[in-house]
């Protein structure tokens, strides 16, 4: 097992090229894997109701689009007791912890889609568990930050979240495949709807087995969980983990705040969930609902007794900090795009593309299913592949060119890509043909990708250059996890306005959005006079 590192200070020359840039880099090759299965258990929802969908489950599609929904709001949650997990517990110890944790959702997933008779709740339950690999990226992010000096903290946080958020294509990647064979064992189930994988399209009448989406990630976690033990570090420094206790007591303290987060997700879902879909039946809006759940949360956490309590609330002290929520409202634009339009890409192109939309007896229908749809198994991967792997690429251009400058680049870009999606959306939705549609609705959404990856690397350097060394990781991972309310927003949005037979209002909504964010960027970072100046 690595020792504990009792001080720790990148910004000295001198012990970086000594020793610490080593040990700083191999806490950083380990959690990267670690982080990447986090984002594909968080997200694989995306891939698994396509199928559920191409098998022929019992559910509606909007039920389906709420399981990605639910494990959004659930890992966007988990972020924020995440958020403080490194001082309080030590980032060997919350790696390992969190990792572990990841093979209750894939374990039970592979369970549970061995019987198309099981009931939605279970299937809720477990996509709520899955939010467990949403909450890591919070505390993975933050512990990095530590490790690095100022100087890298664009490109070894890009790296760190690009490549793991490359967990997104790697499950839409390999989760088709493992669903060809058998190798876990079980029954296979027979394609109602043609398939399709990264090397072609599985006509219907095909064995597949569904259950393998979960089991196939314990290939992986395993040995990760043991590299993460023997492997990492905590920081003891006095600005990182000073007062740390024993692994048993930091795995407890870490369980009770992610009960605490999963208690205010599962009620805040309750309010917004209509009863047919075991919610309450109010339907409070959502725009009312995650304020109250993220404000719940924050002060649950404050309430928790003795050093953990004293801990967080010396961490609170990012709150009062006005740059904090800028960059809330910022890196919300770039990480809660991607991971929004990573987890309901995948659905969305199969219910626009995958149907003709027609006029039956004088009334449009939108089930009818299109023989010559693109397969969104075989092209939904790309976007999230993009994004996620030229993050690291914008935490590099921005350490040389200044992260707001890059941002505003970016937010540009973006308005005018959701503008487009929208225009070829509305006239797929509309057509007996969508198909003819698809390629430019496509290249437009790849470069909307591509924006949001060197968007939210560019946010990084911004972030490490405004905050000291002590705020800069809490504040990643603030910032983070209400970005990561985005994974619960854009499907949420899409899947009603898809319901509503207008997709395209979302994405113009979206616009909207990228555009108050753009103003906002210039007005903090980039106009004269301003305090931090292009950081």
């Amino acid at each position: 097992m690595a020792k504990d590192l009792m001080e720790w200070n990148p910004e000295d020359e001198k012990t970086w090229e000594s020793g610490n840039k080593k040990i700083a880099y191999r806490n950083l090759w380990i959690s990267i894997p670690s982080l990447l299965c986090g984002f594909a258990v968080w997200l694989y929802w995306g891939i698994i109701t396509v199928q559920m969908l191409n098998l022929g489950f019992d559910f509606e599609k909007s039920e389906l689009f709420s399981l990605m929904a639910i494990a959004g709001l659930t890992g966007a949650t988990l972020r924020i007791p995440s958020t403080f997990f490194i001082r309080l517990a030590g980032g060997r110890n919350t790696i390992f912890f969190t990792t572990a944790l990841l093979m209750i959702p894939a374990i039970g997933a592979g369970i549970a889609l061995q019987d198309q008779n099981t009931p939605l709740w279970v299937f809720q339950l477990l996509a709520l568990l899955s939010g467990f690999g949403g909450g890591n990226f919070a505390s993975s992010m933050s512990n990095i930050s530590f490790f690095f000096p100022k100087k890298m903290q664009g490109l070894s946080l890009g790296l760190n979240a690009g490549l793991g958020n490359f967990g997104v294509t790697t499950m839409q990647i390999l989760v088709p495949l493992a669903m060809t064979f058998g190798v876990f064992g079980g029954e296979a189930m027979i394609l109602k709807n043609t398939s399709g994988t990264l090397i072609g399209k599985i006509p219907a009448g095909t064995e597949t087995y569904i259950h393998n989406a979960g089991f196939v990630w314990l290939l992986f976690l395993v040995p990760l969980a043991f590299f993460s033990w023997w492997g990492m570090n905590n920081i003891r420094a006095s600005h990182v983990s000073p007062n740390i206790s024993g692994p048993v007591p930091s795995f407890f303290k870490m369980t009770v705040m992610l009960l605490i987060g999963f208690a205010t997700a599962t009620f805040g879902l309750w309010l917004m969930l209509p009863e047919a879909a075991n919610g309450s039946g109010f339907g409070i809006s959502k725009w009312i609902v995650l304020p109250i759940v993220i404000a719940l949360t924050v002060f649950l956490l404050k309430l928790l007794p003795g050093e953990t309590g004293k801990s967080l609330k010396h961490q609170y002290r990012i709150f009062k900090h006005p740059h904090t929520w800028i960059m809330t409202v910022i890196y919300t634009m770039t990480f809660g795009s991607f991971i929004g339009f990573a987890a309901s890409f995948p659905l969305a192109i199969k219910v626009i593309f995958g149907f003709q939309h027609v006029m039956v007896d004088g009334v449009m229908t939108h089930d009818v299913a299109n023989a010559n749809g693109p397969s969104a198994l075989m092209f939904a991967w790309m976007g999230p592949f993009i994004g996620a792997l030229i993050r690291p690429v914008g935490g590099f251009i921005s350490d040389r060119m200044g992260g707001a400058l890059v941002t505003q680049i970016c937010s540009v870009v973006m308005v005018a890509c959701a503008l487009g999606v929208a225009y070829y959306m509305k006239m797929a939705y509309g057509s007996a043909t969508p198909e003819v549609f698809f390629v430019p609705f496509f290249i437009l959404f790849l470069v909307l990708f591509t924006a949001t990856g060197i968007g939210n690397g560019s946010t990084f350097r911004t972030i490490a250059m405004v905050f000291d060394k002590e705020m800069a990781g809490p504040v990643l991972g603030w910032t983070s996890a209400v970005a990561a309310y985005g994974a619960f927003i854009i499907p949420k949005v899409l899947g009603e306005q898809i319901k509503l037979t207008t997709p395209e209002i979302a994405l113009y909504g979206f616009a909207v959005f990228y555009g108050v964010c753009a103003i906002l960027n210039w007005w903090a970072y980039l106009r004269p006079g301003a305090e931090h100046k292009n950081p």
